[in-house]
């Protein structure tokens, strides 16, 4: 399999660039206040966004980070299909992981890529 060659991770209120590559959004909810058209996501995979409770309990606390991508890392061990899908749909290019959190640090999306880098 062909891994990208770069992982990135941008809020979905930024505008698309030629240089996203492959653009996945990987919140469980759709955003709020953005138009499908919009966002010109390539797909949108819930399945790669943690549980309602995780999210729910970490309820973005940069206190809670560390447990927070651990609990969510060992909840992505159950997705392995997925995972090797969304590496596969940037088909070697770039892959941006799309997600509508203010905090740019501590998010599902940094938490995922730290995830997919290990892979």
């Amino acid at each position: 399999m062909k891994q990208p060659h770069r992982i990135q991770c941008k809020r979905v209120y930024d505008g698309v660039e030629k240089s996203d590559g492959h653009r996945v959004l990987v919140d469980r909810v759709w955003p709020r206040g953005i138009k499908k058209e919009t966002l010109q996501a390539d797909e949108w995979r819930k399945e790669l966004s943690p549980s309602s409770e995780l999210r729910k309990w970490f309820n973005h606390d940069p206190q809670r980070w560390a447990a927070f991508y651990q609990k969510f890392h060992a909840e992505l061990e159950q997705q392995g299909e997925a995972v090797e899908s969304v590496l596969k749909g940037a088909n070697g290019g770039t892959l941006t992981l799309l997600y509508a959190a203010k905090d740019t640090e501590h998010n599902n999306a940094v938490a995922l890529k730290m995830y997919l880098e290990k892979q």
